[in-house]
This record gives C-alpha cells, sequence and structure tokens, in this order.
C-alpha cells in the first residue's frame, strides 16, 4: 500500500512539472523507479528518464527535439545534477561536468555531424 500511494504522490508531481504534456509512465517494481516518456505535439518522443518513488529526478535523462535528435543527455542522482551532461546543436557539443549539483567543469567543441557522445 505505500509503494502505492508513493507512486500516485511521484505521478501528481509529474502532472504538475509538464502540464498537458502526453506521456507514459511505468513503475518499475525491480529498481522501485517509476519510467516515464514524454511526447512533442507531433508524436516523437521529447523526454526519457526516471523518477524516484518520491518524485526526484534519476538516473540518465535524454531529451529530444521536434524532428527526434538528442539534444541533452543528463544525468540525476536522488535529484541532483552528477556526472556528465551533453549539450547538443546544429554547431557544437558542450560538455558541463557536474558534481552534488554544482558545476565542476565546462568543455565545448564541434559537433561535425557528431551526436555519439
Amino acid at each position: 500500500m505505500k509503494n502505492s500511494i508513493l507512486f500516485y504522490f511521484a505521478f501528481l508531481i509529474t502532472v504538475v512539472s509538464f502540464g498537458q504534456q502526453k506521456r507514459d509512465l511505468k513503475h518499475n517494481k525491480d529498481t522501485n523507479l517509476i519510467e516515464v516518456v514524454y511526447y512533442h505535439d507531433n508524436g516523437a518522443v521529447s523526454q526519457t528518464g526516471t523518477y524516484t518513488a518520491d518524485g526526484k529526478l534519476h538516473g540518465e535523462w535524454l531529451s529530444f527535439n521536434t524532428e527526434g535528435k538528442k539534444v541533452v543527455s543528463a544525468n540525476y542522482d536522488n535529484g541532483k545534477k552528477v556526472g556528465k551532461w551533453f549539450y547538443w546543436n546544429n554547431e557544437t557539443v558542450k560538455e558541463v561536468d557536474y558534481s552534488a549539483n554544482v558545476i565542476a567543469g565546462l568543455k565545448e567543441s564541434d559537433t561535425k555531424g557528431n551526436q555519439g557522445i
């Protein structure tokens, strides 16, 4: 029963956070995380990631533009930004290192059409 209450609480946080944006939610019983996929209005995937049972972002989050190209790769640990984050645009990729929610480093390079980082 407690897990059900936590799941619905996290679901409500998700609803408030993303308003009317279409999404799919699934509770992963093995990890006790809530897996979510958000969609753009055109049906393309907008974001993928997981929440903890208490509604904190956790693990890898990916964001995509309306054409389906990856534009952000991010990592969270219990709601805190951690590890390497990547931001892509047509010309550059920015790599931001986070440690306990604080920027620890920043690099920028030419993408040359490569989004495989």
